[in-house]
């Protein structure tokens, strides 16, 4: 078998030599385009779990890279005068050139012909006369590009700019500085990597990076530019270069990694932020993964590709998922400039949503003990409760904590009537312990249902009915209870999600929407709402919130989000309209505006009105939806008009929206509207339990959690997490307090 490698980094190197190993009749050649000892950059940091893997595959090369390790702990940050220590993380750091240079001898010891300052021009030879062809030419890869047909990249370029320097400065952890200037925010990832040296990267949005001149200086002068910002910090030491030019950063990705008998690797294939960890990790267990593949399906390099792609592509996704989120707070740091230095160094030990606070208790107990006490202070919590144990109070309204039951559809009401399963159903989770639980989608008339068993709250047999359910809760538990209005819009008459969630095909009633698009193809056409539709269903709202009044509901939330009616009316997708009510953001919020408007006026002023949201659409640049940017716009129009709450959500405006789905996914949605608009948010999606409750709540990222399919699992997660944290003052129903620890 015969292999070329183009580019000489840890990719090629290691896959050579995991590969040579165990199979030394294999010939493999490595070009290098520069010299044996040229590398850019200056160190390189792994964490104890790459280290274990390193041993597994290799233990002679990963004996020689331990040899030269700098190994720390901890995380040092700087911020508003402060040092904040977080400990117990694990990393360890070496020169970028000393790792090359022992790869390139395990290497070349086990008959690797390495080939250096040869550049691959004529790619189609070498792909014809080569087995296997490993594409690990970094991030602006030509073998990528010449392929590009195949791999299908996306380029995503970023907001900030960022410098890679050295510095004699020594440290011993991990080092975060947040400087603030007069040009804006600068910020410095650094860390140890050899005996005297460290690296040093300085970082700023682009906009500050101009207005500071940066963009007029060479690359010594923007060291000395850095060392002077940074003095204090650097304490005398240097700023060292090495094409230390300020670059912007790409997130690569790639719809294929394979073309034919050619494999993308390492910064080729995908691209993660320097500030969740190295590259060269990513690299080196691609490496792993491919080299497994090649002998496990040895002589079959199709076959072996499709494997490497399909065991490797998944952890690749997670790592760029969570390597995405560090850098959008990054991008957005200042803004949390205004927090206590312990809550904003919780915010940023948890930023990328793979550190929570469980994880990080066990890590650094003492950071999260202090964490937990700046948010009682500043949040009204008894000393030592957790934070999603904080209060909360808006109008009227006083949660005894941050946890809300989210609407859920259960599809049990008879004529829009809840009977005794959503008695127990909301009672459990009232008694459960969550300070606010929500009705499900309860509609206003009752062709705004999705399906015949929807709850409604249009006549004196549901205020009856309700009623029993609000005087339950408020009777036997403290929580309170809020219902959510809805009208189904294009999405409505359906069957129940257990008979086939589709169109009745009998009973059905005329759906109606901004316009006559259906959902699906297959589905039938709303009817365009002309202005009668519309002065109909926005007094069907607000005799609803009459009833919610009458039937002791404490708050009510209008459900703008999923694709029912009144999201329709935002988004572009299904909303089509030419007049008033369609074509600008301003048209196109003009009705749920209205509404919310309208909704307000009758609802008691003491009382808090919620909105759920969907943030954006989740949809490819060429099929433009509703987007985050509006969302923020939204917001703030909803909070001129009396909302208090937004209840951030996303999607359902169009089957064909596609949802990064995983761990806390629309928290940053509810996070930036929080930010920009000025108004409490309420998280929701991949909300798992308490410990990502209390993440969020000591992070500043959102002021309540609503969790839906946990409690359904867990109707008391609430009382439970109080006894094993020992919670003093949390209310307990009396019946139960023998549970109590």
């Amino acid at each position: 078998m015969k292999i070329a490698c183009i580019g000489g980094g840890p990719a090629s190197l290691y896959f050579a030599i995991l590969l040579k190993k165990r199979r030394p009749d294999v010939e493999i050649d490595v070009f290098e385009q520069n010299k044996a000892d040229d590398t850019f950059g200056w160190g390189v940091v792994f964490s104890d779990e790459t280290l274990g893997n390193f041993e597994a595959a290799d233990p002679e090369s990963y004996a020689r890279i331990r040899e030269r390790f700098a190994y720390w702990t901890d995380i040092d940050t700087f911020y508003r005068g402060a040092k904040v220590t977080s400990t117990g993380h694990g990393f360890c750091g070496l020169a970028r050139v000393q790792l090359l240079e022992i790869l390139q001898r395990r290497a070349e010891a086990l008959g690797v012909c390495l080939h250096f300052q040869q550049q691959v021009v004529d790619v189609d030879r070498i792909v014809a006369t080569h087995d296997l062809v490993l594409a690990a030419d970094g991030v602006n890869s030509k073998m990528r590009e010449r392929f590009a047909a195949s791999f299908r990249p996306q380029l995503d370029w970023r907001k900030c700019k960022f410098a890679w320097f050295g510095t004699t400065k020594v440290m011993k952890a991990f080092t975060f500085v947040f400087q603030p200037t007069e040009w804006g925010l600068f910020q410095v990832h650094a860390y140890p990597f050899t005996e005297g040296r460290g690296t040093w990267i300085v970082e700023c949005r682009e906009e500050t990076w101009r207005k500071a001149g940066l963009d007029r200086l060479d690359e010594t002068q923007s060291a000395r530019f850095c060392e002077k910002l940074f003095a204090e910090h650097l304490a005398g030491e240097q700023l060292l270069i090495n094409r230390s030019i300020w670059r912007t950063f790409p997130t690569v990705r790639c719809a294929s990694w394979r073309h034919h008998n050619v494999v993308l690797l390492g910064d080729a294939a995908h691209t993660a932020h320097f500030s969740i960890g190295s590259g060269t990790k990513l690299a080196m267990e691609d490496a792993i993964a491919l080299a497994d593949a090649v002998l496990g399906n040895f002589g079959d390099v199709p076959k072996a590709l499709h494997a490497y792609e399909d065991a490797r592509r998944l952890d690749v996704l997670k790592v760029q998922r969570a390597a995405q989120t560090s850098l959008e707070w990054f991008e957005n740091s200042e803004r949390y400039m205004g927090q206590h230095p312990e809550r904003f160094v919780f915010n940023l030990m948890t930023r990328s949503r793979r550190i929570t606070y469980d994880n990080l208790q066990k890590r650094d107990p003492a950071l999260v003990a202090r964490t937990d006490a700046v948010v009682a202070a500043e949040e009204g919590a008894a000393p030592g409760a957790p934070p999603a144990f904080a209060p909360f109070r808006v109008r009227s309204l006083q949660l005894h904590n941050r946890l809300v039951m989210s609407p859920m559809c259960m599809y049990s009401a008879t004529d829009g009537t809840p009977d005794d399963f959503h008695l127990v159903h909301l009672g459990s989770r009232a008694m459960g312990g969550t300070g606010l639980v929500f009705t499900e989608m309860t509609n206003v008339s009752p062709e705004g249902r999705i399906t015949p068993g929807c709850a409604g709250m249009w006549n004196d047999t549901h205020i009856a009915a309700w009623r029993r359910v609000v005087d339950f809760v408020h009777r036997h538990s403290q929580a309170k209870i809020g219902m959510q209005l809805a009208h189904a819009g294009r999405k409505g008459s359906c069957s129940r999600p257990w008979e086939g969630d589709a169109p009745l095909a009998t009973g059905g009633w005329q759906t109606l929407g901004p316009s006559a698009v259906p959902f699906r193809p297959d589905w039938q056409a709303p009817k365009a709402m002309d202005q009668g539709d519309m002065a109909r269903v926005r007094e069907a709202f607000v005799h609803s919130a009459r009833l919610c009044e009458r039937a002791g509901f404490d708050t009510i939330e209008l459900h703008m989000a999923h694709g029912y009616l009144l999201s329709s009316f935002l988004s572009p997708l299904s909303n089509v309209r030419t007049d008033a009510y369609g074509g600008s953001l301003e048209n196109r919020a003009r009705f749920p505006l209205e509404v919310a408007t309208a909704v307000r006026a009758v609802w008691p002023a003491d009382k808090p009105l919620f909105v759920r949201l969907s943030a954006t659409d989740w949809m490819d640049e060429q099929k433009r939806g509703f987007t985050l940017d509006e969302a923020v716009q939204v917001a703030r129009w909803l909070k001129e008009v009396g909302v208090d709450v937004l209840d951030v959500s996303s999607a359902g405006n169009s089957p064909e929206s596609k949802p990064q789905y995983g761990r806390m996914y629309q928290v940053p949605f509810a996070e930036r509207i929080r930010h920009e608009a000025g108004i409490p948010v309420m998280a929701v999606g991949g909300i798992a339990g308490m410990d990502h409750a209390h993440t969020i709540v000591a992070a500043g990222r959102a002021d309540l959690c609503a969790i839906a399919r946990g409690f359904l699992t867990d109707p008391y997660m609430v009382l439970r997490e109080a006894n094993e944290r020992r919670v003093a003052g949390h209310p307990w129903p009396p019946q139960y307090l023998a549970g109590r620890g």
